[in-house]
């Protein structure tokens, strides 16, 4: 059993903090923005809930944190109030927000000028995945450090990686959301074509799902698509916040990504139909207005 923080409870961060406490057998403090949310944590999975980041971490062997973007990230880190204010030497920081490379760089070197370890560690397998424990964690950082969060981390996830240095984690999820924003594009295509063509979409997907065009958004989204029902998933506006990470880091390194800059074009228009917390099989709701 370790000693942990967990900061951010989102629809991610609340499963996973609860495995933790439960399959992990983890001591788990928490703490959000909104102390109601960690007092129902704290309700819900017999643990301990803190009024800031720093005092959640203090005297914890591994801290997590899973909150919004990269300024989310930096406050409740190197802010004020932040976790490493408060961290031992020897500690663990594991980011699992889906932020830039440049941020994980910048934290790894925050935290080692604190005697602290840090692993960049984006997640994908989204709301489901979190709750059932499932979720595939792409890691970045220093193998040593990697190996000794590894056995903490798998209290959720089904997969574990190192990807490489500090950052790589998170390049790792660009690549990642880069592959889900063509295939979901390709699969509402496909199911917009057919139901034009007359086509019994459930049959069709019944036969090509079995061969070369099956995909897990095939499998998990052409039913809830075909009705038209998009409340099933991660949401449009995390995944515009996820492809302008990627179209960033894109035009820092020379990358040229046309269908992902042309596919987070659909997703504002997506957007515009109203639909920013629909899931991000909603693609066809643009192609039948």
């Amino acid at each position: 059993m370790a000693k942990v923080a967990f900061i951010g409870l989102g629809v991610m961060g609340f499963p996973m903090a609860g495995h933790l406490k439960i399959k992990g057998g983890h001591d788990v403090t928490v703490y959000n923005r909104t102390a109601e949310k960690a007092a129902a944590w704290a309700e819900k999975f017999s643990g301990k809930s803190a009024p800031t980041p720093a005092e959640a971490a203090a005297s914890c062997d591994f801290v997590f944190v899973c909150v919004g973007n990269d300024d989310d990230l930096r406050s409740v880190t190197t802010g004020e109030n932040g976790v490493l204010k408060t961290m031992k030497p020897g500690s663990v920081l594991i980011d699992n927000t889906t932020a830039s490379a440049e941020v994980a760089r910048e934290l790894y070197e925050a935290a080692k000028a604190k005697g602290v370890d840090f692993i960049d560690a984006p997640v994908s397998g989204g709301q489901a995945g979190a709750e059932n424990g499932v979720l595939t964690v792409m890691c970045g950082g220093d193998e040593a450090v990697f190996e000794k969060a590894r056995p903490v981390i798998d209290a959720y996830a089904r997969m574990v990686g190192l990807m490489g240095p500090a950052g790589s984690g998170q390049l790792t999820k660009m690549m990642n959301q880069i592959c889900i924003a063509g295939i979901v594009q390709g699969l509402a295509e496909a199911v917009h074509f057919g139901k034009r063509a007359g086509l019994d979409i459930e049959k069709v997907v019944d036969v090509i799902s079995k061969g070369a065009a099956g995909s897990w958004q095939m499998e998990n989204r052409h039913k809830t698509m075909n009705q038209g029902k998009y409340d099933f998933g991660f949401a449009v506006d995390w995944m515009r916040k996820d492809l302008g990470i990627v179209l960033a880091e894109a035009r820092s390194n020379g990358a040229r990504l046309p269908l992902t800059a042309l596919v987070d074009q659909f997703y504002g228009d997506v957007q515009a139909l109203g639909g920013n917390r629909w899931d991000t099989s909603s693609l066809l709701a643009r192609l039948e207005k």
